[in-house]
């Protein structure tokens, strides 16, 4: 990690996030530019749907097709490098597209958008990569929720951005390119100012073959990490429902509620407005650890807010309120997914780990398109009963968290506790060391300080309690969601080797 005085890891953090957020903005700028210029120039509807599919196909395609290529890159180079070439990258593409504009060629415009995804892709793994690099891990959940809002909001921005763009330099695109062309050497001068960092596996070998990379990170993920594991699944999860509930809004807004694409678009930035929000107030809840508590909280609230979409969301104020409350706890979702994933993978797997995680939420995308079209053309479902499916979908997501990773249910209640009947402070959390085994030992304990201890860091803590107190019928439950150790000075020696089995470490 570079030098994290506060100073240092602020100027350097902040200028990531500039820098990431000029990439997103000009990004969808680009895209939307290029698309409503070719939909405002005449076609026919059925050319109209042909370039919008073929446009989102190559905005996603580079994705699943050059993640692994960025993840390489991000660990055989310094990050900051990746993504200073990046930028230079962007500004070369920005060319390509302004002699596409020039000479009304819309083929090189369309290889414009492919190769501007594909520079996002390639820079995807490192942008993510920088933040643990960059940032003390107390300070990684707040980091992921200023991250994520400000993906959103350049996403917003750059959608509006590209449609005013086409609708004020129509006659003159190039006026258009040039201010798209300044945008970016803005942000690849942003990129010069991220603290420098140093390459975490120099000696990595690049494998061309990225279905078997895929495979092979992913098995060794499951048999190191199980958690790490759940939440690269969790995040495909999350994107493939955000990607269902996205191809519903627009036919929701004009079937159910008679609006016009403006005001669809409003929806549309008033959910994802919703997730940066709700990824920011994620970071902030979340203090200086990385709460897993948030996960479950944020899929109950996605359950709850898709069944009222399906009852109550029949007028465009409560459709509105109602998007941005579900977009709230996505966010309440995602930013611990996207900590986990850049905090426990080992250094020089970081960016292997975090490609294949960006490679595996654009294929739950795709799944996402092709669930809406069974929805649509096969089962008949309104719009409505898609946001209600969607729902029970994150309701899935929700059971199978407390299934496989009952500890989060547990996180969830004492975030709930120590932001309401309790206040506490920390003090040596630095102490606990990030992985490996660690004891605490204490001349007394209470059940409340059991409690607020686990609470107080992201790790599992497990207890030892005495037998009578952990077979309380009221205590047991919780103490075996826990892991607790029961003891007694009864136990005869089988039992206590039986206990230090129980001791060992499990992989988590």
């Amino acid at each position: 990690m570079s030098d994290n005085t506060p100073s240092r890891w602020q100027r350097g953090f902040w200028s990531l996030i500039v820098t990431q957020f000029q990439g997103a903005f000009s990004d969808n700028a680009l895209k939307y530019f290029i698309l409503f210029l070719v939909i405002g120039a005449g076609i026919s509807t059925q050319q109209q749907e042909n370039i919008n599919a073929e446009v989102g196909l190559l905005f996603s395609l580079p994705f699943i097709l050059f993640s692994m290529v960025g993840g390489y890159l991000a660990d055989r180079f310094s990050k900051r490098s990746v993504t200073i070439s990046t930028k230079w990258m962007e500004i070369c593409v920005i060319a390509i597209a302004t002699v596409g504009l020039a000479l009304h060629s819309l083929p090189l415009q369309l290889v414009a958008i492919f190769l501007i995804s594909t520079q996002a892709a390639l820079f995807g793994p490192s942008k993510y990569g920088l933040l643990p690099e960059l940032l003390p891990e107390a300070r990684l959940s707040w980091g992921n929720g200023v991250l994520e809002l400000g993906t959103f909001l350049a996403i917003i921005f750059g959608t509006v951005a590209g449609t005013l763009l086409a609708a004020n330099f129509r006659s003159n695109p190039l006026i258009a390119a040039g201010i798209l062309a300044a945008v970016s050497f803005a942000g690849l001068a942003t990129s010069y100012t991220i603290s420098k960092v140093s390459a975490s596996a120099a000696h990595r070998t690049f494998q061309w073959f990225f279905p078997a990379e895929v495979w092979n990170r992913m098995g060794e993920v499951r048999r190191t990490d199980r958690t790490l594991h759940l939440a690269i699944i969790g995040n495909t999860y999350f994107w493939f429902i955000a990607a269902l509930l996205q191809l519903n809004i627009p036919v929701f807004g004009k079937s159910v509620l008679g609006a016009d694409e403006p005001h669809i678009g409003l929806l549309m930035a008033g959910t994802a407005l919703g997730i940066g929000v709700g990824s920011l107030a994620a970071g902030y809840l979340s203090g200086n650890k990385i709460e897993y508590g948030l996960i479950p909280l944020g899929s109950m609230g996605m359950t709850v807010l898709g069944v009222l979409l399906n009852f109550f969301g029949d007028t465009y104020g409560r459709a509105f309120v109602l998007l941005a409350l579900l977009g709230f706890f996505a966010g309440f979702f995602v930013v611990p997914l996207n900590a986990m994933i850049q905090h426990r993978p080992a250094a020089d797997r970081k960016g292997a780990v975090i490609a294949v995680s960006n490679l595996l939420s654009f294929i739950g995308v795709f799944l996402a398109t092709g669930v809406y079209y069974v929805f649509t053309h096969f089962l008949h479902l309104s719009p409505h009963k898609i946001f209600f499916y969607g729902g029970i979908f994150a309701l899935l997501a929700t059971i199978y968290i407390v299934a496989l990773l009952p500890q989060a249910l547990l996180r969830l209640l004492l975030f709930i506790a120590t932001r309401t009947v309790y206040r506490i402070r920390i003090e040596g959390r630095e102490n606990i060391p990030a992985k490996g085994g660690a004891l605490f030992v204490s001349n007394h304990l209470s059940f409340v300080d059991a409690l607020l201890l686990a609470a107080s860091t992201e790790r599992n803590v497990r207890f030892i309690m005495f037998q009578d107190i952990y077979d309380y019928p009221l205590i047991k439950p919780f103490a075996k969601l826990m892991q607790a150790i029961p003891i007694s000075s009864n136990l005869r020696p089988s039992s206590a080797a039986s206990i230090q089995r129980r001791c060992l470490p499990r992989r988590s």
